[in-house]
């Protein structure tokens, strides 16, 4: 059992309730019974830690409201959208002789006693959490799946689930599945058949020739530039195309 500490709060504006979350406080609202709605305030860092278990909004709270001692539900939690840290909560009173619908979450235990799952089995988790219908005094916080001798190929039912006394689901028309234990999975690739090993290496041989035909017509291209860099007769070619012309010096030296 979870015991809690509030404080009544007259908060009854926006900038109130800011100022009061500013403090480390979080408002709340429990309701439900013969009584009237009581307005309260939780410190956070009492309620952190219980807040996240999976099992809290089905886990019975012991209010302690300024000494007076109130059996509460969580039934609703809000988060603020950008921090995500819990900005109100509204429980709900504890009837004595009432009942209620809870979502329970299941909790699976002795995997290593599963032959199943010891030869490589994996747990197919159908249902995380069950609906049921629990009178107030006896609301449980897991549905216990005991492992044990479980083997590949078995499906765990609701039937097979030893619930609390006057708790019962609330599907009634099926004995709906829980999990199973199936056998793993395992991916295996076709057999490459003779015709397709050919017809792999018929590509891999047409490729090889593409590079070297490419290879080859670089070759050319560049043995072209080359060829290309000098005329025939060694000279070099004006701006106009023509040959160069001889200079004086060349001019005078014929002439001796």
């Amino acid at each position: 059992m979870n015991i809690l500490k509030a404080t009544k709060r007259e908060t009854k504006s926006t900038g109130q309730i800011n100022k009061l979350r500013s403090s480390g406080f979080i408002p709340a609202v429990l309701y439900g019974g013969k009584k009237n709605n009581l307005n309260i305030s939780l410190k956070k860092l009492n309620l952190l830690d219980i807040i996240k278990t999976e099992s809290f909004m089905s886990k019975v709270i012991d209010l302690n409201i300024d000494g007076n001692p109130e059996k509460a539900l969580p039934r609703d939690v809000s988060y603020d959208p950008l921090s995500d840290e819990p900005i109100h909560i509204d429980f709900i009173r504890i009837v004595k002789g009432s009942r209620l619908v809870l979502e329970i979450p299941v909790k699976f235990i002795n995997h290593d006693k599963s032959p199943g799952l010891k030869r490589g089995g994996v747990l197919n988790t159908v249902r995380r959490k069950v609906e049921l219908k629990c009178p107030t005094e006896n609301i449980p916080d897991e549905i216990v799946v005991d492992l044990e001798n479980k083997e590949i190929g078995t499906s765990i039912k609701i039937s097979s689930i030893q619930l609390p006394e006057n708790v019962v689901p609330t599907i009634t028309d099926r004995d709906f599945v829980i999990a199973t234990v199936v056998a793993p999975t395992v991916v295996v690739e076709p057999e490459k058949t003779e015709e397709a090993a050919e017809e792999e290496g018929t590509e891999g041989t047409a490729e090889g020739e593409t590079k070297e035909s490419v290879v080859e017509g670089e070759a050319n291209k560049e043995d072209g530039k080359e060829k290309s860099a000098k005329p025939a007769d060694g000279k070099t070619k004006g701006p106009s195309g023509d040959k160069t012309q001889p200079t004086n010096k060349d001019k005078d030296t014929k002439k001796k």
